[in-house]
């Protein structure tokens, strides 16, 4: 309903590149570029100074940025009223979620989710940790589930439920035996880690942080950026990780991993992050709400 253009140029002036708002706009990067043009041509001067490859507002660009700012979050307010005078639920929400919750905490979640309401359309962006709150920062995403604890302070941050994370190591392996494993225990053998930002590479190296006698570090012999990847080299006996026991079921149903108890336990919250918004679309007052049971009936099974 709100000017095309305007949208088109708030997103672009929000990411500082044409490409990038092609991107998140599902439009060609021309496409991009004619809006913007036809919006300089109806205020009759530029809004972006473009040189050396980057870009940067105008004066007047930063005036129409923030006008532009205001009058979406007036928008919202609106639809949010009439939405709650119909009772209608509908629109569409952008998530972004770490690997690990994507691949097996969302999926579950989003369809009952999709099910009841089935008017809303969601987008779903996946990143480590790091990256997702980055992109609550930029909004490029209304909300973010991670899986590390989140440090900056002006972001909403919700705990969900905590997930317990567990040693895996391939059948044949010394440790397989063993029902509880200790971190210099772990530390003897090659590591499989996850890639840097990662919210389970940050828990293990906190973790390693705070153990006693563990100031050497773990024997990280290969980086992955995916658990699915992690399991694998594990269970090619390239080495031993620790992962969400969230994410072996299958692994460990098929007898192709062990698992091993950790002592001291490490355990990991799973949160919900998104920006404070005066404002926000009904819709994701309403997946928040029903995230929240999901998590409860989680936590209590």
């Amino acid at each position: 309903m709100a000017d095309r253009r305007l949208q088109v140029f708030y997103t672009v002036a929000r990411l500082l590149s044409f490409t990038k708002a092609a991107e998140e706009l599902h439009m060609t990067q021309p496409a991009v570029t004619f809006q913007v043009r036809q919006l300089e041509e109806y205020f009759n001067t530029r809004l972006f100074d473009r040189t050396h490859n980057r870009i940067s507002l105008t004066e007047a660009g930063q005036k129409v940025y923030e006008y532009a700012g205001r009058i979406f979050e007036l928008y919202s307010e609106m639809e949010n009223v009439v939405k709650e005078m119909t009772g209608d639920i509908g629109g569409a929400i952008t998530i972004g979620a770490s690997t690990t919750i994507a691949e097996y905490m969302l999926p579950s979640l989003l369809g009952d989710f999709r099910k009841k309401y089935e008017e809303v359309v969601i987008h779903l962006k996946v990143s480590n940790t790091e990256g997702i709150v980055s992109m609550v920062e930029n909004n490029v995403i209304d909300l973010g589930v991670v899986e590390a604890p989140v440090g900056n302070k002006n972001l909403v941050v919700e705990t969900c439920l905590m997930d317990k994370l567990v040693a895996i190591v391939p059948n044949d392996h010394p440790l397989a035996e063993k029902e509880v494993v200790t971190l210099p225990e772990i530390m003897e053998y090659p590591f499989i880690c996850r890639e840097e930002g990662s919210g389970t590479r940050e828990v293990i190296e906190d973790y390693i942080c705070h153990a006693d006698g563990c100031k050497e570090g773990l024997k990280i012999a290969m980086e992955l950026g995916s658990p699915e990847a992690v399991k694998g080299a594990v269970e090619a006996g390239m080495g031993i990780s620790i992962v969400s026991e969230a994410t072996i079921e299958k692994e460990l149903k098929l007898g192709t991993l062990a698992k091993v108890e950790l002592d001291p336990p490490m355990e990991r919250p799973f949160s919900f992050v998104h920006q404070k918004q005066k404002f926000r679309v009904r819709v994701m007052d309403k997946l928040l709400e029903f995230a929240r049971n999901y998590c409860d009936q989680e936590q209590m099974a």
